[in-house]
């Protein structure tokens, strides 16, 4: 655990540090390709522990890469580091849940006072953006839609829409507020959806960029009903 969790906050912070010296491209200083090689890796992991929130000091961490490359003992074991990392890292995530939670409810909060904009009695919002005709679908219907889905500060996540091509789902495998959502709608229609995360992801949330309980909004097109 130590050696993955440590590695990669050295590594991050590593890259916060070069990218400072560096000025507006910290590209500039890379000259071989050990250099790129570093600063590649650097980026990749510095990234995954930003969209986790994670605060680094730089020059600790730049610190601590230098007394390894010397072989100067560190202040505490692996034991210890590997405790004050998970400790750190629970902290971290737990913050970030708490501000998420927030964010998620004042949003829904105000979102739920906009003309056009229905509850249902599970908390999943929508607005008919426009009708469809025909019949609904079922929670066990196969269905193709098209979708765009972002994040309430606009970050987009995922979008069929984006990618040209539209994709097809059986209604009772995906997250609550879709399964749900998608039953209100007609073929040819398009709905906004604004989704809690207790009908998302929750607290485990998806991928890089949905961290755990985040409030979701997806515009969802259903093309047909798939028999």
């Amino acid at each position: 655990m130590f050696t993955l969790l440590a590695s990669l906050t050295l590594m991050s912070g590593c890259a916060q540090s070069g990218s400072k010296k560096a000025g507006k491209s910290g590209g500039d200083a890379l000259t071989t390709e050990l250099d790129s090689v570093s600063y590649a890796i650097g980026l990749s992991v510095g990234t995954n522990l930003k969209s986790q929130g994670m605060e680094l000091n730089p020059d600790a961490v730049a610190k601590a890469i230098a007394d390894l490359n010397a072989e100067v003992e560190p202040p505490f074991d692996a034991q210890a580091a590997d405790m004050m990392v998970r400790n750190y890292m629970q902290a971290q995530m737990a913050k970030q849940q708490e501000k998420n939670i927030q964010r998620g409810k004042d949003f829904l909060e105000e979102n739920a006072k906009k003309k056009g904009v229905q509850v249902t009695e599970s908390g999943l919002q929508y607005k008919v953006l426009t009708e469809g005709s025909g019949n609904n679908p079922t929670e066990t219907s196969q269905v193709m839609v098209h979708y765009h889905g972002t994040l309430i500060d606009g970050t987009v996540f995922d979008s069929s829409v984006e990618r040209g091509e539209p994709i097809t789902f059986g209604l009772n495998r995906v997250i609550k507020g879709w399964t749900e959502g998608v039953q209100l709608m007609k073929p040819g229609a398009k709905y906004e959806f604004y989704i809690p995360s207790e009908l998302a992801y929750g607290e485990r949330g998806s991928g890089p960029k949905i961290g755990p309980h985040e409030t979701l909004i997806f515009e969802v097109e259903l093309l047909e009903i798939v028999e």
